[in-house]
């Protein structure tokens, strides 16, 4: 299959690329851009003349819940969710039942994904086995079987001289372990982040400290192991200082942010809609604000959708009594498009923080734009707008966004030169 893209506005962060010019693309990979090769006659041409073209986008963080969670999602369905938000490479935490910390679970994963035929699957392999802490996972078994980094996601090591020992085995290897940042003693039972709207509201609180004491420690033992680091899902101002000052002493670590972070606050839960519940939770106006400073300077490299679907029931019942997470990864690009609205980023500091920054967080061979590279890309409107749910393609209906109307629209997107969604 050959396609042309026709005068659109291309921007490729990681080249630095930003030109109207034309793309073309043949046998899955991005043939020249600009004038075409001599002879090259296109199968498809599509006229793009105020559109933009752009690295396909690269999530670090989307739970497609198989196996074991069909109820809430599946591989089809959650993947077909993505390459609908412009997504064309994701990778999916292990927290699946069976936990993914063997290499059949990983086959299985990508199996599946490759026979969906929807977007790039990446798997994050188990740090331990069964996520309980206490045994080390088959690491380099599942590196081979495919997995591209380790966490335990919320789930901690109880005992720190066996954290140490895994990141230093992980170091060994030249693995990037993953960690989620809070502490469970000081985050037990809580609902919110703790301050006035928990107070208000009756909610048990999660303070500030439940993400920088795990900070602090998993940092130590990262400069004590050497170990390649990615921390996700930051929630806290202080926590981005603490990254950033990590970067500055040379420690080898990366980090992203939930997209909901950098909008809502917990004011939303004012409510008491269980659509806004999240772990960790929503956090102050003044960490969001923190949040899109470390990611304006790029402490922060990449925005990840954190999507986590669920059935409905999940979220009919007491805040409480629900279950935490937002389906999301179908509007990432119209979500993170609201940033470039408010004066936050520019839109290519928006895109490059999509693309190349969590593509080199994971040290993934994704999110470029140059001759030779795969045809990974997405093709949308930014003076167009999104009417959030009016397609809805994920299993989980719990997202607060929907009936927003949201900025841009993803008009088509490429994986390895196939459309893989068409608006």
């Amino acid at each position: 299959m050959s396609a042309s893209i026709i005068g659109a506005r291309v921007i490729d962060p990681a080249s630095g690329l930003d030109q109207v010019t034309d793309l073309h693309l043949r046998d899955g990979k991005v043939l020249a851009i600009g004038a075409a090769p001599e002879g090259y006659k296109a199968e498809q041409r599509i006229e793009a003349a105020g559109l933009v073209a752009a690295p396909g986008l690269v999530d670090l963080n989307v739970a497609l819940r198989e196996p074991g969670y069909s109820r809430k999602g599946n591989i089809a369905s959650e993947t077909r969710a993505a390459v609908a938000g412009g997504v064309t490479s994701l990778c999916c935490p292990p927290l699946t039942r069976p936990v993914l910390d063997s290499s059949a679970v990983a086959e299985l994963v990508l199996d599946r994904a490759r026979d969906a035929g929807n977007s790039k699957v990446f798997p994050v392999g188990a740090l331990s086995k069964g996520l309980d802490g206490e045994q080390l996972a088959e690491l380099v078994a599942l590196r081979d079987a495919g997995c591209v980094a380790f966490g335990n996601g919320l789930k901690s090591f109880n005992n720190t001289r066996t954290l140490c020992r895994a990141l230093e085995y992980a170091a060994t290897f030249d693995l990037t372990v993953v960690f989620h940042s809070q502490d469970a003693d000081l985050a037990a039972g809580g609902l919110a982040h703790e301050g006035p709207v928990a107070s208000f509201l009756g909610l048990s609180g999660i303070p500030e400290t439940a993400e920088t004491v795990a900070l602090s420690r998993q940092l130590l033992l990262v400069e004590q192991s050497g170990v390649r680091a990615h921390f996700s899902q930051l929630t806290t101002a202080r926590g981005a200082e603490m990254i950033a000052q990590a970067q500055a002493r040379g420690l080898p670590v990366t980090a992203d942010v939930a997209l909901y972070q950098l909008i809502l606050t917990d004011e939303a839960l004012t409510g008491f809609s269980s659509l806004y519940h999240v772990q960790p939770p929503l956090r102050t106006a003044r960490d969001r604000d923190g949040l899109r400073e470390a990611l304006k300077a790029g402490v922060i490299q990449a925005i990840s959708s954190h999507h986590q679907p669920h059935e409905r029931d999940a979220k009919q019942a007491p805040f409480g009594a629900t279950e935490p997470g937002i389906s999301s990864v179908e509007l990432l690009l119209p979500l993170a498009l609201t940033l470039v609205d408010e004066g936050v980023l520019s839109l290519p500091e928006l895109l490059a923080r999509l693309t190349h920054g969590p593509a080199q967080a994971l040290r993934l061979p994704v999110g470029r734009l140059t001759p030779g590279a795969a045809a990974d890309l997405v093709l949308f409107d930014p003076a167009a707008s999104t009417l959030a749910g009016e397609q809805w393609y994920s299993r989980g209906q719990n997202c607060p966004f929907l009936g927003h109307c949201l900025p841009g629209a993803v008009r088509y997107t490429w994986v390895d030169g196939r459309i893989a969604h068409q608006a």
